[in-house]
């Protein structure tokens, strides 16, 4: 496939491109910094403000699917409109995890062990995904991580889950950047959470 991944210099956005292009994808990988996209055989680095949805069309223009793995910072309206001005049928987004449930009717972000200096920067996922949810002309999907991803191992296993938290038998919710990389090439290539969301863990 053609995929463009925007954010494709932070740790998620590496990694994707780099399990997209060792599957045989043809990536474009677009970053502000394009020096810092890593260099691989299928990967076309290419500098882009994904802020500015009339220059960023053209950069999407010829893609099979776009993933993004840019904070969001940037409205999700800002992405969809390039998405749709580019005719991409598909947007795949690296979510957060703040929204999943911990518990019934209990989001992570509402739980008392959740840091308050990262509260501001997870809403901007929970608004994000709620702006999802109201789509239907685009084939979205948001993947949320587990409550801790981190640098780690490539394990190349995972375990997956819908709007709930996944937790291991302690009790923990984690996954490397890797394996979090998998899973979304794997959702690529096979989908299986048509305008959904999802996540995964170990």
């Amino acid at each position: 496939m053609k995929i463009v991944v925007l954010g494709a210099s932070g740790r998620a956005g590496s990694e994707i491109t780099k399990e997209a292009a060792a599957r045989g994808h043809a990536v474009t990988a677009v970053a502000r910094k394009p020096e810092a996209i890593p260099t691989a055989e299928g990967v076309t680095p290419i500098a882009g403000d994904a802020s500015d949805a009339a220059a960023l069309a053209p950069l999407l223009t010829g893609a099979d699917a776009v993933i993004s793995a840019l904070h969001f910072d940037i409205p999700m309206e800002t992405l969809l409109t390039a998405v749709r001005e580019a005719g991409v049928p598909r947007l795949l987004i690296t979510g957060g995890a703040a929204s999943l449930e911990a518990a019934p009717g209990v989001r992570v972000i509402d739980t008392p062990e959740f840091p308050e200096e990262w509260k501001q920067f997870a809403l901007g996922g929970i608004v994000a995904l709620d702006t999802l949810r109201g789509v239907a002309d685009v084939d979205w999907t948001f993947f949320s991580p587990a409550a801790f991803i981190e640098a780690g191992p490539r394990l190349g296993r995972y375990r997956t889950g819908g709007d709930q938290l996944v937790t291991d038998a302690n009790g923990d919710s984690k996954i490397s950047f890797a394996d979090y990389a998998i899973a979304m090439v794997d959702e690529l290539e096979q989908p299986k959470h048509s305008r959904a969301r999802f996540t995964a863990a170990y």
